[in-house]
């Protein structure tokens, strides 16, 4: 008899689990995925308008060329007369721009004024008045304690040989 009792509370607390379990309380779930894809429609853009090709005829070939020197190895006399001595053996710091030189110091001995210039390798080098700085035929004119000056000679627009005045500023 226990055991009829038994089985019908087992029975019946299957039933009640079976039917919890059959409830259906997800109708807020069910709400959320319906309204989820609402005014949701797939648009794609347009395609671009293929615009025309126009075809370009290059006709630069009479231009002079920006990669060949702007004048051969004999240069020629212009009206102004300054031009570089191209015969003239070119000095340690000519192959370096002007830019990687930096002064470092300055010393005079026996009434004569020496800059001390450091290369971009760390190479110190002692020069003085009339002596070439630069890849511009940079020769220096004047040395003091805080800077060099030169003058160097440079081509303009116009392929003419010009000088201009630049400096070389003690480094600290």
């Amino acid at each position: 008899m226990i055991r009829k009792i038994i089985l019908l509370i087992l029975a019946v607390a299957s039933l009640i689990m079976l039917t919890a379990c059959g409830q259906n309380d997800y109708n807020d779930l069910e709400a959320f995925i319906q309204s989820s894809g609402e005014g949701l429609h797939g648009r794609v853009d347009p395609l671009p308008e293929v615009k025309h090709y126009e075809s370009f005829a290059y006709n630069a070939f009479d231009l002079s060329n920006p990669f060949a020197p702007r004048k051969n190895d004999q240069v020629q006399s212009v009206a102004n007369g300054i031009q570089p001595d191209l015969a003239r053996r070119k000095e340690v710091l000519e192959s370096y721009p002007l830019e990687s030189l930096a002064m470092v110091g300055s010393l005079q001995q026996n009434d004569i004024i020496y800059a001390l210039i450091k290369s971009p390798e760390g190479t110190l080098y002692r020069v003085k008045i009339g002596n070439h700085l630069g890849q511009n035929f940079g020769r220096i004119s004047q040395i003091s304690e805080s800077e060099v000056k030169l003058l160097e000679i440079v081509q303009d627009g116009v392929n003419e040989w010009v000088e201009r005045t630049s400096a070389l500023m003690l480094k600290n």
